[in-house]
């Protein structure tokens, strides 16, 4: 009779055991496993020595995946409670003219935008993604409480949202490259569809919460920022304590540093660098991601802050002032149901198309919103097609360029698109809205549409010249030892 397997716990560390594949394609997701004689012994990510009975969900995407959802998911809704009374603090207790608001809105983005590049570099050169990921959830989460600290002072205010943007973007790019260590190539498209619910869920909740706040006890905006503080503190406490440093990292240091100091251990790996900021923008002399980039950037050109989208909506059909936070929140719903069946999606039928496809759903946007009076139902389907682009663009995007760039250089190579995607918006914004002031609304959204058909148009035939081909079609090997992973489902 055969003897019954054992099952003995043991703790496997990233210095015992190397990632086979350094793309991070482990779907254990940090599961480290030994076998020998008929034993087999199981690390759990919930801690040495610990095995858990994970359930159907965990097991689909990962516990990384779901944890980093869950730090997301508390994070925005300690950001959107503040971001949906925002506009009406700054003008009734700070006395901001609707243009200052203007110019701190573009100040900050602008602030995430120039960020997100340095935080890909420091998460790659010293591969402490989640390190990374850790000070910007920390900074997000510092910004509401000053606002608490500081009072209705225009100091404070400044102080927190540039902690706020800077926190942002330096988290962006190391959490993606996390979630894409996570999974193997054919599922980013879902991981990343996972993510972006959680996150978004996160972002629908947190004007309901905030405006609920304010029904219970008007103007009373310290009440919202003292919660806003208390859940995104405990948003960093999850990353802090349950989320490890992906093991797909690790293992992407190991092999650079096969040399004099290979196999000794993690001081070896941890001493040897990563790529330098010349070869994260080296990567642009790579024809697949410098295309895909420069198309995310093209298309970023024609795409409009949500603000001037919910000012016209609120023109076009005559809503109340009280309804106009409802605007986002609608968007936000569609985003959340949409986010995973895109994402699935994309993994099925390319990324690129999802993700072309979704900027043809902004046209769309700007289509009804350049009509005269679309009416209520011209609103609604401008709110659900606001939605299915956020779900086919944003996590998508991450998703596919993830595929293309290696492990060793992910952070860097997410946060360069990122960074140029995040200043196209910003130039893009200034340039509508002086465009409305200047000719208003109905031609400043007939020029953003016919813009947005044509980059479309120029968008599919670039991106189908190289659909098909491996990164790896038409060029040498890239210089300084780094392998390219394959394309997946791009």
């Amino acid at each position: 009779m055969p003897r019954a397997p054992q099952f003995d716990v043991v703790d496997v560390t990233d210095a015992d055991v190397a990632d086979p594949d350094p793309t991070g394609s482990d779907t254990t997701d940090g599961v480290g496993v030994a076998i020998g004689g008929g034993d087999v012994g199981v690390r759990d990510p919930g801690g040495p020595g610990v095995a858990t009975r994970r359930g159907p969900a965990v097991r689909a995407v990962g516990a990384t995946v779901v944890l980093l959802g869950l730090t997301s998911l508390l994070t925005d809704l300690s950001t959107e409670m503040v971001t949906a009374v925002l506009p009406l603090y700054l003008v009734s207790t700070l006395g901001f003219t609707p243009f200052q608001y203007g110019l701190v809105n573009g100040l900050y983005q602008g602030v995430s935008a120039v960020t997100r590049l340095a935080g890909g570099f420091v998460s790659d050169r010293f591969h402490r993604h989640r390190d990374v990921a850790v000070v910007g959830y920390g900074l997000s989460a510092a910004a509401k409480v000053i606002l608490v600290v500081g009072g209705p002072s225009t100091a404070a205010l400044s102080t927190s949202l540039t902690a706020d943007r800077i926190g942002k973007g330096i988290r962006t790019a190391p959490r993606d490259a996390m979630l894409s260590l996570a999974a193997p190539p054919a599922g980013l498209g879902r991981v990343f569809g996972v993510h972006r619910a959680m996150d978004t869920l996160g972002a629908m909740l947190g004007p309901f919460t905030a405006f609920a706040l304010l029904a219970v006890s008007p103007d009373s905006f310290d009440l919202v920022f003292v919660l806003s503080a208390c859940v995104g503190l405990v948003g960093v406490a999850v990353i802090v304590l349950l989320v490890r440093q992906p093991i797909g990292a690790s293992a992407s240091t190991a092999a650079a540093g096969a040399g004099p100091d290979a196999g000794r251990g993690r001081g070896a790996r941890s001493r040897q660098a990563g790529p330098s900021m010349a070869a994260t923008f080296s990567l642009l002399r790579w024809g697949q991601y410098r295309r895909l980039t420069i198309v995310a950037v093209g298309l970023a050109l024609c795409t409009i802050g949500d603000g001037f989208v919910y000012l016209r909506l609120q023109q076009q059909v005559d809503l109340a002032t009280k309804y106009f936070p409802l605007l986002a929140a609608g968007v936000y719903c569609v985003y959340l149901l949409l986010a995973i069946p895109l994402g699935h999606l994309a993994d099925a039928v390319g990324r690129r198309r999802v993700f072309v496809g979704g900027y043809l759903a902004l046209t769309l946007v700007y289509a009804v919103l350049w009509l005269p009076s679309p009416g209520t139902a011209g609103l609604l389907g401008a709110l659900a097609l606001l939605g299915v682009y956020y779900a086919a663009t944003d996590g998508v995007l991450a998703a596919a360029v993830s595929a293309l760039v290696p492990s060793m250089s992910r952070t860097g190579g997410l946060a360069l698109t990122q960074t140029g995607v995040a200043l196209a918006q910003l130039a893009a914004s200034a340039a509508f809205g002086a465009l409305w002031m200047w000719r208003g609304p109905t031609v400043a959204f007939g020029w953003v549409t016919a813009a947005g058909v044509l980059s479309v148009g120029l968008a599919t035939v670039a991106l189908r010249r190289s659909g098909g081909s491996g990164p790896q079609a038409g060029r040498p090997a890239p210089a300084s030892g780094l392998s390219y992973a394959p394309e997946g489902g791009t």
